[in-house]
């Protein structure tokens, strides 16, 4: 059954970010590559504001939102100084991350089950001043069910290790990954939190998740950024497109 028809595309643009801050310019501008991303029918703009400000910076969140006709997804830790950006900057929705200074990108799920008493309170007046919370989890039960109780609206499963299975070859590995997240999914409806799903996505892995009936927003990145040095930010977001809508049965 599909619950949900079309599915929602939300573009990360942070490694505009990183080209612009690898030469310490103006340039690429995040704003600019966000509003190509509207154009081209992004349904949101996804933006992670790091403690280390390794690639979107504070000037680049008041840009995004004062510039964007669609909603910006603002990612983050759960940190004291990023509860006071997001609630001056009153984004449409806010994504709690892990973050580790060393990593190269998230490597993993927020472990919502072990600090559910700091999050459900970290949550509480993000939750008051109008933003959909959503907890970056990978498929575990226990996460899930935290996420509920914490009152996030969201949650957005960690497709991260399904995708290097999938890159690997691990034909087998990948599919019982992808059960598990079809059945994490399935859980999460089931509790009435709105399901998301992103990390490490790209044309060739996309379709199996896209087709999970409870997913209703697929968050990509990385991948589209370097496709566009190649097509062009506008056709590689409208090839991913059409390859979501091909897997959720619409053309």
């Amino acid at each position: 059954m599909n619950y949900l028809g079309k599915l929602r595309l939300g573009v990360n643009i942070d490694h505009v970010a990183t080209v612009r801050n690898a030469r310490g310019s103006a340039w690429p501008d995040p704003l600019r590559a966000a509003l190509l991303a509207e154009a081209a029918g992004a349904d949101g703009i996804t933006a992670h504001l790091r403690e280390d400000r390794r690639h979107i910076r504070d000037s680049d969140i008041v840009a995004l939102k004062a510039g964007l006709g669609i909603p910006l997804n603002f990612e983050c830790a759960a940190t004291e100084e990023m509860q006071a950006i997001v609630l001056n900057a009153r984004p449409h929705a806010v994504c709690l991350v892990p973050e580790k200074r060393a990593e190269r990108t998230t490597e993993g799920g927020l472990d919502v089950a072990g600090d559910e008493n700091r999050l459900a309170h970290f949550v509480a007046p993000l939750r008051d001043a109008g933003a959909r919370v959503s907890m970056f989890i990978g498929h575990d039960p226990r996460q899930i069910e935290a996420s509920a109780r914490i009152g996030a609206a969201v949650v957005e499963l960690h497709t991260g290790h399904y995708s290097d299975l999938h890159a690997e070859g691990l034909a087998e590995e990948a599919e019982a990954e992808l059960h598990a997240l079809q059945k994490g999914a399935a859980l999460a409806h089931s509790l009435g939190l709105e399901v998301h799903a992103g990390h490490g996505l790209t044309y060739d892995n996309v379709a199996p998740i896209a087709a999970i009936p409870e997913v209703m927003e697929l968050n990509i990145g990385h991948f589209l950024i370097g496709e566009a040095i190649f097509l062009g930010l506008e056709e590689a977001i409208v090839e991913m497109r059409h390859r979501m809508d091909l897997a959720r049965g619409l053309i």
